[in-house]
């Protein structure tokens, strides 16, 4: 198997949401495991917190989630870094796009840039920033 890149996006409490709203999107498979799914990993108020979530697309897109447990220091959204996408399916981006800036904050409007591709940033609904680039479209 070759090596692979997974962005693993952590939340305080809303991983489960997060990871339908990302489903709906994307499509693929889903997988949710709480802490209370494995035995010792939580006290009780914390049983029904995603341990693990995974996304994965017949296309090959891969995405990792989890809530933080309260003990634990989280930076919601990191503020240094964005998840992109790119390539040259026009319809599947702009889908992409569409769906993940529903409900967020407008960054850049997907539009034709001076290098030739097309363009777009927002942060979704999450508080996660999104980069999107559709090659020379």
């Amino acid at each position: 198997m070759a090596t692979k890149l997974n962005p693993y996006i952590s939340f305080r409490d809303n991983a489960k949401e997060a990871a339908e709203f990302y489903h709906s999107v994307f499509g693929g498979e889903l997988e949710i495991n709480t802490f209370g799914d494995t035995p010792g990993m939580a006290d009780t108020s914390e049983a029904e917190l995603v341990m693990h979530a995974s996304i994965v697309t017949p296309g090959g897109l891969t995405l990792f989630l989890a809530d933080t447990p309260e003990h634990v220091e989280q930076s919601p959204g990191g503020g240094n870094i964005q998840i992109s996408l790119s390539g040259d399916d026009e319809a599947e981006l702009r889908g992409y796009f569409d769906g993940l800036s529903a409900g967020g904050t407008p960054g850049v409007p997907l539009e034709k840039v001076p290098w030739g591709d097309t363009f777009g940033m927002f942060t979704d609904k999450f508080g996660i920033a999104w980069m999107v680039n559709i090659l020379g479209s």
